[in-house]
């Protein structure tokens, strides 16, 4: 919860700076834009085309539009327009507020503070978990049943028998299974923090071990994010990066714009460039700076008036302002769309109409720089407007084009290859002109020169796609141009075809994606708090690697899971086997009830927990995903397990007789020294049975778990307490425990080092599968 605080963009001694939401205070003067949750109650001074979702707190689905205003104190909260409440978030616009109440005080805390309990839903791996122990619990009161009928028949007392069916049960259950997996999930969870990732909800863990297919954003996921302008084309002149300033009137027009188009704000503290805001805007604001200008004295000269913010659906930004007692309006958006929206242009210092031929010349410039990799965007203004009754983004002048490059990131391309061998599907999903996409996505190998790119135009409604347009989604790789509805209607056809979508996303529109997806990634850095409300995971440095890190850390944590149950199971079957095999067979030993708690307390604590949190093996992302809905132990792996178990019984019941037979060589069954046998060769073959836990088809010596010092250490641990014990005579004598000679301990020893020879030639054939 403290590493997924809501921040808050606040103005304190004159300066706009985020803090977290736990530090506000009544007095504040909160600044609030489309996609950031309110999180205290105030009242709004100053605002723009500022609408609200208030559904968390009334109800209400469609989002209320705000602005400033005086209303009667009796005034219900539903209708209280001139207010923001804590747990609601801005849809569109922007807003100034002055806060009045923060936590248990605000609309929501009170609230809150009526309700006293709340149950927590059962996530998947605790519901397969559950049906797990069931059916274990079922096998082992059969088992238990069985062992204590045939000692009855063969003559045993009564309570001997029943003190050894209790401990058989007991024994038999794994009761650290529910410790493990908590540890492993918590262990899993804070290494995926250290990664920049975290993960909100415990399902998601799972969930990330099989996912098949990212959606994922391009800018600041697959690229650095550090976007700057490279090349500017005014419709007089060309500037590139490096090169002088240049002084034509379409030129300091698209400076002026950058600057007052903007709501970004760069802060230089000490020599350090604090960069608050889109960095789309920040990059405006360094390329405005590099050519000379002054961005606080400009937006001094030029006061706000009224402000039409950028939106998915318009893709454009306007905002007009007060110059010389001139209203001058300054739009920046997406080429195609700002194109739309001019009928006059720039062109040697003057005004001209924008014929459609001109118009296409642009956009065929703009296809042309988009081509080569760099993002477009287009600039335009016009003067002497009536502020209160004409659309700021209309009728505009153009008179050029930004051009901003964000390089791929370089740890992107080995992340993008694993997934390759992970059998993961990587579809690049952006605003992006298409032109941009393709070169990014050529550059990445997610995509060819031949790759056919899917243009949101191009998109039908998701009621109306056949199906040759969902196989046409289904093949594609790159999605340009996309709007948040059709992102969603892409996760739903993804789904049908029983994929396991992860779906990233930055904006207050990309919410029900994120929602639907069946785990929604949101940006840490330039993702809305909306998005991160809904996510499932938060990627803090938003950056692709992570969330392949995270997949890779989900498959080692249900693998780790999975390696505990198997060799606890295993273990636990094998002292079944034992006890019935003495009991039917109605042999001259038997395993006393203390004997197997003691079994179970060495080898069902410190083994088990360092199998838990291991490493992973180096090729766990080149296994395919496994299905979600699959159970913990198949059937596979069930045989696995009895393969296991028998193993240990036959080598451990084995010892006893080649002691027997081989050493003592007497008539008469020494039923003590059998015992002594026993309970040690089954003890260590245990213990040595942890490194059979490894990764099927790699080398044993290489394998996670050989090279796993937690493995190690564990072990080692358990054969010190062995022998501790061992050498105190109170502890001997209470679990019926005698000297035994050197070559006994050779047998005990041979038989353990046997068991895990034959496991690892079964292995090396393929009996079993890991």
């Amino acid at each position: 919860k403290k590493l997924t605080t809501i921040p808050a963009k606040i103005k304190r001694d004159g300066t706009l700076r985020e803090v977290d939401s736990i530090n506000l205070v009544p007095g504040d003067i909160m600044f609030a834009e489309a996609g950031d949750v309110i999180s205290v109650d105030a009242i709004i001074f100053e605002s723009s085309q500022l609408q609200v979702d208030e559904s968390a707190l009334t109800g209400e689905s469609i989002p209320i539009e705000k602005q400033r205003g005086i209303l009667n104190g009796s005034t219900d909260l539903a209708d209280r327009t001139n207010s923001l409440f804590k747990g609601t978030h801005v849809t569109k616009g922007n807003v100034w507020a002055i806060i009045i109440n923060t936590g248990m005080k605000t609309e929501l805390g009170k609230i809150a503070g009526l309700v006293q309990t709340a149950d927590q839903s059962i996530t998947p791996l605790e519901k397969k978990l559950q049906e797990f122990s069931k059916m274990l619990i079922t096998i082992t009161v059969g088992l238990v049943v069985v062992v204590f009928i045939a000692g009855m028949i063969n003559g045993h007392h009564f309570v001997e028998m029943l003190e050894t069916s209790i401990a058989l049960a007991v024994a038999a259950i794994p009761e650290g299974l529910p410790i493990v997996a908590t540890l492993a999930l918590a262990q899993g969870m804070l290494k995926m923090a250290r990664y920049k990732v975290i993960v909100k909800k415990l399902s998601a863990v799972e969930t990330l071990g099989g996912t098949k297919v990212i959606c994922t954003d391009k800018t600041g996921t697959l690229t650095e994010n550090k976007i700057i302008v490279s090349k500017v084309v005014s419709t007089d002149s060309v500037w590139n990066i490096g090169t002088d300033a240049l002084h034509t009137k379409s030129f300091d027009i698209l400076t002026n714009i950058a600057i007052l188009c903007n709501t970004a704000e760069l802060k230089h503290n000490n020599k350090e460039l604090i960069e608050i805001g889109d960095p789309l805007e920040t990059g405006l604001l360094k390329f405005a700076e590099s050519t000379g200008k002054n961005i606080d004295s400009i937006r001094n000269e030029n006061k706000k008036l009224k402000e039409e913010p950028f939106s998915s659906e318009t893709k454009i930004m306007a905002t007009m302002h007060l110059n010389d007692n001139k209203n001058i309006v300054y739009a920046k958006g997406a080429m195609e769309e700002l194109i739309k929206r001019s009928d006059r242009i720039l062109l040697n210092n003057e005004i001209k109409e924008l014929t459609p031929e001109l118009k296409q010349h642009w956009l065929n410039e703009g296809e042309k720089l988009a081509g080569s990799g760099l993002r477009m965007i287009g600039g335009a203004y016009k003067e002497s407007v009536d502020a209160e009754n004409e659309s700021l983004s209309s009728n505009l002048i153009f008179v050029g084009l930004y051009g901003m490059m964000d390089p791929p990131r370089k740890e992107v391309f080995s992340a993008l290859e694993e997934c390759k061998t992970a059998g993961i599907k990587v579809v690049m999903i952006t605003g992006d002109h298409p032109s941009t996409a393709k070169n990014i996505g050529v550059q990445l190998g997610i995509a060819d020169e031949s790759s056919e790119i899917i243009l949101g135009s191009k998109m039908k409604e998701y009621e109306a796609l056949t199906e040759s347009d969902k196989q046409q989604w289904l093949n594609a790789s790159i999605f340009a141009r996309v709007s948040p509805k059709q992102k969603l209607d892409l996760v739903k056809v993804l789904q049908e075809k029983g994929n396991v979508v992860g779906m990233t996303g930055d904006g207050v529109n990309d919410a029900p994606a994120l929602k639907k997806a069946d785990i929604g990634i949101a940006m840490g850095e330039r993702g809305t708090q909306v998005a991160q409300e809904v996510s499932d995971m938060i990627l803090k440095n938003d950056s692709f690697t992570s969330i392949v890190t995270a997949i890779k850390q989900g498959r080692i944590i249900f693998e780790n899971i999975r390696k505990f149950v198997i060799f606890l199971l295993s273990c636990n079957l094998s002292e079944l086997l034992v006890i019935a095999s003495a009991s039917v067979f109605n042999l001259h030993f038997q395993l006393f009830p203390l004997q197997i708690l003691f079994i179970n307390l060495i080898t069902d604590v410190l083994p088990a927990l360092a199998l838990g949190v291991t490493e992973g093996s180096n090729n766990i992302m080149k296994q395919p995903a496994k299905q979600i809905e699959a159970p913990i132990i198949d059937k596979e792996r069930w045989w696995t397990i009895i393969f296991y178990s028998i193993i240990l019984s036959i080598t451990s019941l084995g010892a006893v007789f080649v002691s027997h037979h081989t050493v003592h060589k007497t008539e008469l069954w020494n039923p003590e020294l059998c015992n002594n046998i026993l309970f040690f060769s089954l003890i260590f073959s245990q213990l040595l049975h942890v490194f059979n836990m490894g990764q099927t088809g790699v080398n044993f010596f290489k394998s996670e778990v050989f090279r796993s010092k937690q493995v190690w250490g564990a072990t080692i641990i358990s054969f010190l307490l062995i022998i501790v014990l061992y050498m105190i005579p109170l502890v001997r004598q209470s679990l019926t425990v005698y000297p035994l000679s050197v070559s006994d301990w050779l047998i005990i020893s041979g038989s353990a080092f046997a068991s895990l020879i034959i496991i690892q030639i079964g292995r090396v054939f393929k009996i079993v599968k890991q």
